[in-house]
């Protein structure tokens, strides 16, 4: 009989259920009046709840709510791009259209950190003009679209390692129309780490296929096609364990690098990895916007809320305006904080507790038992947490980051 192989402190913060117990006690702690940054008002959380409930029903009428994945920014302007990629794509098979999918979601993610407020995309089919997030989206897509990623013009829809060894911050720019002028934020890190993805594709090839493509998870999760579901945590382990090596958070532990995993008096835990509070945002932004791709070929994705809110400024954001949270020192919001910052960290884990507490409510409002967090944060409490800081103020989040476009 084989041994069973012990898990590595390392891939204990791999999975949701760490994130959802270090996020749980730090919040716990925040409720016990332990922290320094933030106080805890849950009995704010009913208007939360209504206020992403009329978003919610404003937004999808019908409650045919999409998951909030990258593929909503391919629809911005009203424009059907995924269709525009489906014809260029006519012909080939289901599984081959899911690897072109999976890569463009890869690196269109990978991209999608804060432009900042004064970057703009003009998306010359449409003559639109898109910003933020849906900006990167657009620009990403039409990069892609143009074989930008791919190493031969004559297979132009897909991602591959070569191709992203030689992209810089230059062509990057170009692709992005980033100037002095037009300028997007973390330019440098966007282009290094593309480089980092295209390094690891290359040495992950049992994750990633002697393609060295993203695309190639498609048939590391089905057997090569053989099974037509696929557990969303084996969606993420698998993004966490291929593409760990592309974050330089400075997180590490055992000299392996932890990516978006942080630090905090308050997260619990024990051996090695106590006082670790994981995250992994992108990478679980990731793993939603991959839902799709493997529905469409006809693979079920199963446990789906096994993935938790996304931790960044837009879900945060909503629990700051509403008065679910609170700063203690109302100073501390003309601070421009490093994301490894203690408040921070705080911030993010509370983001990950609390809208695991809002999501029924949201779902009680809805007469929705079933919908899964996905579709609640698209619906939802992402675009409420926009709007408000909208008209609050012009769409800057409630506190300032230092980021480098890897993280947020």
């Amino acid at each position: 009989m084989t041994a069973a192989v012990a898990e590595s402190p390392v891939d204990a913060l791999l999975s949701t259920a760490a994130i959802r117990e270090r996020c749980g006690n730090i919040a716990a702690a925040v409720t016990a009046g332990h922290s320094r940054f933030f106080s805890i008002d849950r009995a704010r959380l009913t208007a939360a709840a209504e206020r992403v409930t009329g978003v919610t029903r404003r937004r999808y009428p019908d409650l045919a709510i999409p998951y909030h994945s990258r593929w909503r920014h391919f629809e911005a302007g009203g424009i059907d791009r995924r269709g525009e990629l489906g014809r260029a794509l006519a012909g080939r098979a289901p599984a081959e259209r899911a690897r072109a999918q999976i890569d463009l979601a890869v690196i269109s993610v990978l991209l999608d950190a804060g432009a900042g407020p004064a970057w703009s995309y003009v998306e010359a089919e449409s003559g639109q003009r898109f910003t933020r997030s849906e900006g990167l989206g657009v620009a990403s897509f039409r990069a892609f679209m143009q074989g930008a990623f791919a190493a031969s013009p004559a297979d132009p829809w897909r991602v591959d390692a070569s191709a992203l060894a030689a992209l810089d911050a230059t062509k990057l720019a170009m692709l992005f129309q980033a100037s002095d002028a037009n300028p997007l934020v973390g330019l440098e890190g966007r282009a290094a780490l593309l480089r980092r993805l295209g390094r690891a594709l290359t040495e992950q090839r049992e994750i990633f296929g002697a393609q060295a493509r993203p695309g190639a998870l498609f048939d590391a999760l089905t057997g090569d096609g053989q099974r037509n579901t696929v557990a969303a945590s084996a969606i993420l382990r698998a993004l966490l364990q291929g593409l760990h090596r592309i974050w330089l958070t400075g997180s590490a532990l055992d000299g392996v690098s932890l990516g978006d995993v942080w630090r905090h008096p308050y997260a619990g835990g024990a051996g090695p990895t106590a006082g670790w509070v994981p995250f992994h945002k992108l990478s679980q932004w990731l793993a939603y916007s991959l839902f799709e791709p493997f529905e469409w070929a006809g693979v079920t994705v199963t446990a789906r809320d096994d993935l938790t809110a996304l931790p960044e400024y837009r879900n945060g954001g909503l629990l700051l305006d509403t008065g679910v949270l609170a700063l203690r020192n109302d100073a501390e919001a003309l601070v421009a904080w490093d994301v490894g910052s203690e408040l921070v960290v705080e911030w993010r884990a509370l983001t990950v507790a609390l809208l695991d507490e809002l999501a029924p409510q949201v779902r009680a409002r809805l007469g929705a038992p079933a919908l899964p967090l996905a579709c609640i944060l698209e619906g939802g409490t992402w675009a409420a947490g926009r709007e408000l800081a909208t008209q609050l103020r012009g769409g800057d989040p409630p506190l300032a980051i230092n980021s480098d476009g890897t993280v947020f």
